[in-house]
């Protein structure tokens, strides 16, 4: 067994291995995509920009499921707004979506250097005073289309976070290696908390992405933008186990190609509580103020409110 593997086993992290089965043509159309991915580097950060823009527009035009999802969520989440501003929220999602896309070739082989030079990051110190003070650190953010700007922590401190492996094995493969090219390990939600919560003990901080419906086990309803939404009540459980400070961390597209911004906010007060559906509803309220400063780049193609409580229908049928 390779030394990669044996650590694997002890300590629980996803770490998919390259097998030759990924060379034979069922996956050559993906090694192709990653190809021109990476050729694409070669382009100014602007016209990447511009080209987002158009095959946004595209996205949007072809891909009725996609943007029929996104219109409901929108309307869902911004009642008192006009058909016309949803409709322009929509349009303007579709091209950022496509601008984050095309820049993700930018954060898997990026140099040290060219990250540093367009990304920004503020508020730091935030991380810096609770390690000092002895505690362990959850970073809580949401899927947007800057999500792949948490590698930036793992730069500057060891970082762990939780994914559901992809069905293509040489994207999974491909894409666990670029998240953690720096500092950090990846977690299998399938197996539960515990190596997650030994990483952290350890010293590991965590980049916490609870924004999906993953179904009604361990999930509570509470409002999100106002609306029932099924959320996982596991951050403040998390957090005592961790003896950790949940620090709001949001990440954010530059216009005009200027690169990215990754805001680490004050810590959560008061947090965790006693009662661990106000600790999901405090949780909800953090990532709808994010949402809020940028919601052209929140990840609006996803059935958050999938699961309804008893008796509603799916707003999606």
């Amino acid at each position: 067994m390779a030394i990669q593997e044996k650590q694997a086993v002890a300590d629980g992290a996803h770490r998919p291995r390259f097998r030759g089965v990924f060379l034979r043509p069922r996956y050559w159309p993906t090694w192709a995509v990653l190809a021109l991915l990476r050729l694409s580097l070669w382009l100014p950060h602007r016209v990447r920009a511009f080209l987002g823009q158009g095959l946004g527009d595209l996205y949007y035009v072809f891909n009725a499921k996609r943007r029929g999802i996104a219109r409901t969520n929108i309307a869902l989440c911004f009642p008192s707004w006009d058909e016309n501003r949803r409709n322009e929220l929509t349009r303007r999602h579709f091209r950022t979506a496509m601008q984050g896309f095309l820049d993700f070739p930018w954060w898997w082989w990026a140099s040290d250097r060219a990250l540093e030079r367009r990304v920004r990051i503020t508020g730091i110190e935030h991380y810096r005073n609770a390690v000092a003070s002895g505690r362990n650190v959850i970073l809580l953010t949401y899927h947007n289309v800057a999500l792949e700007a948490g590698v930036m922590i793992s730069r500057h401190y060891p970082h762990v976070s939780l994914v559901k492996p992809l069905p293509n094995p040489v994207l999974d493969w491909f894409m666990t290696r670029a998240r953690t090219r720096f500092n950090g390990r990846i977690f299998s939600r399938s197996g539960g908390l515990r190596s997650l919560v030994r990483a952290v003990r350890g010293g590991a901080g965590v980049y916490y992405i609870p924004d999906e419906d993953l179904g009604l086990q361990d999930s509570v309803f509470v409002p999100f933008f106002g609306v029932p939404a099924a959320t996982l009540a596991t951050l403040g459980r998390l957090a005592t186990l961790c003896n950790a400070v949940v620090i709001p961390c949001f990440a954010r597209l530059l216009a005009k190609g200027a690169g990215y911004e990754l805001s680490l906010r004050a810590p959560m007060t008061g947090f965790p509580s006693s009662d661990r559906v106000r600790d999901a509803e405090r949780m909800n309220e953090e990532i709808e103020r994010g949402v809020r400063e940028a919601p052209e780049q929140y990840w609006w193609t996803a059935k958050r409110f999938r699961h309804r409580p008893s008796g509603e229908r799916s707003p999606y049928e």
